[in-house]
């Protein structure tokens, strides 16, 4: 599997002829350029950990380029259309409104290749966040950051709930790379050894 990072939350994967974006955006960019349109272009979905601004802006503009899958928490729906809720009013950001055409619920799975993708509902950063699990890779948005976790100060966030999500991922078996929303990638045995959040 391949995977590049595009910048921000914006991280792509390609494992054969299969394409999918997570949370597509490129900080101080309000609409894409051609350059982003060729790094984007042949997305089989765009899948979505959360719906802050920085993380669905690009949404409409690539879905009606590339028809593809939009995959969201059903808890979510409401957050991704409301400004004040996504944060898009807060940072004069507009958010052109996109149909989700799949809703997820914890558990629920997409065929990746040959590979399966699992969603997990992960709350606390957002009402609807989670993260998206790839044989040993997760996508965790911003739930989870190196030695960190995602505020919970936001419209529907809550942060008892961000602490049993982090605690939740740290009981996962085995080890994973993990891909976050901001900052570098980490892995889930350095976070088990070193997050605050998760001791």
């Amino acid at each position: 599997m391949k995977v590049t990072w595009y910048g921000t939350a914006s991280i792509g994967i390609e494992d054969g002829e299969t394409k999918l974006l997570f949370d597509p955006f490129v900080r101080q960019k309000k609409s894409l350029k051609t350059t982003d349109v060729e790094d984007y272009a042949g997305a089989d979905a765009i899948l979505v950990t959360h719906g802050h601004f920085d993380h669905i802006t690009f949404v409409k503009q690539l879905s009606d380029l590339f028809p593809c899958d939009i995959c969201v928490c059903e808890d979510e729906l409401k957050l991704i259309s409301r400004g004040l809720y996504n944060l898009s009013v807060i940072r004069n950001f507009s958010v052109e409104q996109f149909e989700v055409t799949k809703k997820l619920c914890d558990g629920d799975t997409l065929d990746f290749g040959n590979s399966k993708i699992k969603f997990i509902h992960t709350p606390g950063h957002t009402a609807g966040g989670g993260c998206y699990i790839i044989d040993d890779n997760i996508f965790s948005g911003d739930t989870l950051f190196c030695e960190s976790i995602g505020r919970s100060d936001f419209p529907t966030s809550n942060s008892l709930d961000i602490i049993r999500s982090v605690k939740m991922l740290s009981q996962l078996p085995g080890d994973y790379t993990v891909y976050t929303g901001h900052g570098e990638k980490t892995t889930m045995s350095h976070e088990r050894k070193y997050n605050p959040y998760m001791l």
